[in-house]
């Protein structure tokens, strides 16, 4: 913390000092987000407007809780978690956040090798292959940093044609309103738990506590802190999510196929800003969204591995390197999965919300432990935390649900296994925990 205090800080000195959450904001915004968004919107009009607004307080509630855990330790999730409840319970956090992040891993490629292919006459797999060479060797070297850049500048115009299309498609304000009423309809458990996976996802609580303390911020920081999730979470990510869903409820309900939304198809809902342009607009954008979201999704699974073992988390340590570098080859197969990339990108984030629950009951459960945290949170703060792992565990429910209604696959067994898993870990957590409440023992015993 700067010798400043936090609460003396201007508002500019506070902008100036952004970081964890608009870096949490940015992944979050990503191609998987933009997909589950405007799928949602062509497939069911206003009805899911009410998942997209609780999506982004809730995504700020749970970058807060990870935050708030982050500068009472000091500590990364991993870290913390294997100090009190012992190493059992970090490596199932590992294991969680490592097939969670590499799942997404494979289909973000593919997003951008299919896009790549769609505005240049190379075809997708030569190019998943390019991106992975170049990822490896960027990432290894720091000379990624450069193409992410380009993409930002790239998502933000198109996250700003999204914003002004409101203003030009005409909104049904009357089915919006009715949107705000939570209901779930027929097919749309998929699609609510993208748009939720959006914001409330495992590898974006997991990190916020390492860019906390990346940042070296502490307890001294939490106005900035909670300046940072304000901006970053509710008011960028907010804006970027109902803008993008409103435009696709209003251009393209009724209008395409929502289920089986392709690039193209969705490129429509920019034609009323950028006429002729709209299609190449929207793919670059959504190119741009995927090399932003490429590069920071890379750097999580190698980095809890890491961080579990007790390795440096940068390129000087060789081990580390050579883990990035091999992520990075890997996330090529991508390339060659079958299919349409915009359902399996909604896909991705819904698979996250199975895996997001145990992430959220591991954090409220640390910070209520008093020789983790010290401070316990504020009864309000406690219920935030119920409400959101509760939602998220809902939709999960339900998502894992209709994948079992669709017969039993390879796919919705690998689902059904994974959700198993972490369900029965944890209700041992907050047993556990509660029992650790009420009785003569601690957060701690949990490990036994």
């Amino acid at each position: 913390m700067s010798q400043r205090s936090a609460g003396n800080r201007s508002i500019s000195e506070k902008i100036s000092q952004l970081g964890p959450t608009w870096l949490a904001g940015a992944i979050a915004a990503g191609p998987a987000s933009m997909a589950s968004l405007l799928s949602g919107g062509a497939s069911f009009g206003y009805t899911l407007l009410w998942v997209v607004v609780i999506s982004a307080i809730f995504g700020a509630l749970a970058q807060y809780l990870a935050t708030k855990l982050a500068l009472a330790t000091e500590e990364g999730l991993v870290e913390t978690v294997e100090r009190r409840l012992g190493k059992p319970w970090a490596w199932l956090l590992v294991a969680d956040v490592v097939l969670v992040a590499g799942f997404a891993q494979l289909i973000i490629m593919k997003t951008v090798a299919s896009v790549s292919g769609l505005l240049t006459p190379v075809g997708a797999q030569v190019w998943g292959v390019a991106w992975a060479v170049f990822l490896a060797v960027g990432l290894a070297g720091g000379g990624y940093r450069i193409a992410e850049l380009g993409a930002k500048v790239v998502v933000t115009a198109v996250v700003i044609a999204f914003v002004a299309s409101v203003f030009v498609i005409p909104i049904d304000a009357g089915a919006a309103a009715g949107g705000l009423l939570p209901t779930i309809p027929s097919g749309g458990a998929i699609a609510a738990a993208g748009i939720l996976g959006g914001a409330v996802h495992i590898t974006i609580i997991t990190m916020q506590t390492y860019t906390v303390k990346t940042r070296g911020w502490t307890r001294g920081d939490a106005d900035l802190a909670r300046f940072d999730i304000s901006v970053s979470m509710l008011v960028a990510f907010g804006i970027f999510s109902i803008a993008t869903f409103l435009v696709a409820a209003g251009a393209l309900f009724g209008n395409v196929d929502g289920q089986g939304l392709q690039a193209i198809g969705a490129a429509q809902a920019l034609e009323p800003i950028a006429g002729p342009f709209a299609q190449r607009l929207f793919l670059l954008g959504l190119l741009g969204a995927a090399v932003s979201t490429l590069g920071g999704n890379t750097l999580v699974p190698p980095y809890v591995v890491a961080d579990k073992l007790g390795w440096a988390t940068d390129v000087s340590d060789t081990r580390y390197r050579a883990l990035l570098a091999g992520t990075a080859l890997v996330s090529g197969v991508g390339a060659f999965i079958p299919g349409g990339f915009l359902g399996q990108l909604v896909l991705v984030l819904a698979v996250g919300t199975v895996g997001t629950p145990f992430a959220l009951a591991l954090v409220v459960v640390l910070l209520n432990d008093p020789e983790t945290a010290g401070e316990a949170p504020s009864v309000a703060l406690n219920l935030g935390g119920v409400i959101v792992f509760g939602v998220a565990s809902v939709l999960a429910g339900n998502f894992v649900a209709g994948q079992l209604g669709s017969g039993l696959t390879l796919l919705s067994g690998s689902v059904l296994a994974f959700a198993a898993v972490l369900a029965f870990a944890t209700l041992l957590l907050v047993g556990s925990h509660l029992r650790a409440q009420f009785g003569d023992s601690n957060t701690a015993a949990v490990s036994k």
